[in-house]
This record gives C-alpha cells, sequence and structure tokens, in this order.
C-alpha cells in the first residue's frame, strides 16, 4: 500500500510546484507593475499625501529600489526552479522513473529550505511595507480606506489607480506561496520515511548476501 501511495503524494507535491509557479509571476508581475506606476520607484514603505483642495495624491517618499528588485528576484527564481522541477518529473514519467535518489531528495530538501527562508522575508517585505504606505495615506483626513485612494486622481508622473490591487495581489500570493513551500516540506519529509522504508537492498547493505546469487541447482547436481 505504501508503494502505490509514494506515486500520488508526488503527483500532489508536482501540483504545489505549479501553483508555486502562478503565485511567483503573480507576485513577481504585481510589484514590477506596481513600480511602472511610480515612475520605478519603490513604493513599499513610502508615504502619500492628498490634497484635499484639488483632490489630488502624489507619493513623497519611496524606498530603495533594490528592496522592490529583491522581492521580484526571489520569486522569480522560485518560480523558474518550480517549473524546471515540473518539467524534470514530466520527462522522468516517460523514462518509467517513479522514485528519487537520496541525493536528489537532499537536494530537493536544502532548495525546499532556501526557499521557504527568503519567501518569509519577502512576504514580510511586503506586508509591513503595505501597511506602512497604508498608514500613510490613512493620515489623510479624506480618505476612509487605502483602497480608496485608487480612486484619486494623481499628480504626474504617478498613476496609482491600481497600486493597491497590485500590491496587495502581491503580498497575497507570495504569503500562498510561503505557505505551499512549508506543505511541499511536509510532503518530501513523509516521501523520504516511505522510500526508506521501502528502499530494495543493495550490495553495499549488511543485508545483503553473495549466497543469494548463487543457482538453486548446483553444477554437480546437474552433472549428475
Amino acid at each position: 500500500l505504501g508503494k502505490m501511495a509514494l506515486p500520488w503524494l508526488m503527483v500532489f507535491e508536482h501540483i504545489l510546484y505549479g501553483v508555486c509557479f502562478i503565485c511567483g509571476i503573480i507576485t513577481s508581475a504585481s510589484v514590477t507593475v506596481s513600480q511602472g506606476e511610480f515612475a520605478g520607484q519603490c513604493i513599499l514603505y513610502g508615504t502619500v499625501k492628498c490634497n484635499s483642495s484639488v483632490g489630488e495624491c502624489t507619493a513623497t517618499s519611496f524606498s530603495n529600489v533594490s528592496l522592490c528588485y529583491f522581492v521580484c528576484g526571489v520569486s522569480v527564481v522560485a518560480s523558474l526552479y518550480c517549473f524546471a522541477i515540473v518539467l524534470h518529473r514530466i520527462y522522468t514519467i516517460f523514462i518509467s522513473e517513479t522514485t528519487r535518489e537520496s541525493v536528489w531528495m537532499n537536494f530537493y530538501f536544502a532548495c525546499c529550505g532556501i526557499f521557504i527562508f527568503f519567501l518569509l522575508i519577502c512576504s514580510c517585505i511586503l506586508q509591513v511595507g503595505f501597511d506602512k504606505l497604508c498608514t500613510s495615506i490613512l493620515e489623510n483626513k479624506e480618505i476612509k480606506s487605502c483602497r480608496d485612494a485608487q480612486q484619486k486622481s494623481w499628480a504626474s508622473p504617478y498613476k496609482g489607480s491600481l497600486f493597491y490591487t497590485n500590491i496587495y495581489s502581491a503580498k497575497s500570493a507570495d504569503w500562498v506561496n510561503f505557505f505551499l513551500w512549508i506543505v511541499i516540506l511536509g510532503l518530501l519529509i513523509v516521501q523520504k520515511r516511505k522510500e526508506s522504508e521501502f528502499r530494495p537492498l543493495s550490495a553495499s547493505d549488511p543485508e545483503w548476501s553473495t549466497a543469494e546469487n548463487e543457482p538453486i541447482v548446483s553444477s554437480k547436481s546437474r552433472q549428475s
């Protein structure tokens, strides 16, 4: 039963890789579009002031643009990794491989831990940066919610008509991506245990006996 269940765990794992790929693309694309709205600047941790007399908003400060590049870079690398893993699994299906060598499992564990660490950092950057931005917007008494600032006119060269939607999408997709990687890590642990339980003996194992390779009927008995 364990041998039959293992491939299904791998199928579920690679479905999650596909979802993580989509989440990474959403995060990187949303952050990039938000930069485009603010003339290439990173609006995370920024401040926005609105002039009630003219009904116009403008960004007065930004964070370092490398912060947005970092978030986009991590998301893109994680997405490319997921894409490569799915392609590799499709290839192994055609050559009838359903198990993974321990060396590859260790590689998957290492990559999974690295991505979980960096995705957590990116998620916190997006969450805190988004909250700080909204706090500065809500200091303008005429604005009741952060989303309402999208409907305001923005001073040139800024176009904040979708800034809230883009950053919120990036933040949500990155958190989903982070938690899915934790699920993938759990699946890898389960598969590692199952593979160790059902791993066939090899010549390096102490249980292996060369006597098992000897023919059942000896040559002398055949001659007689």
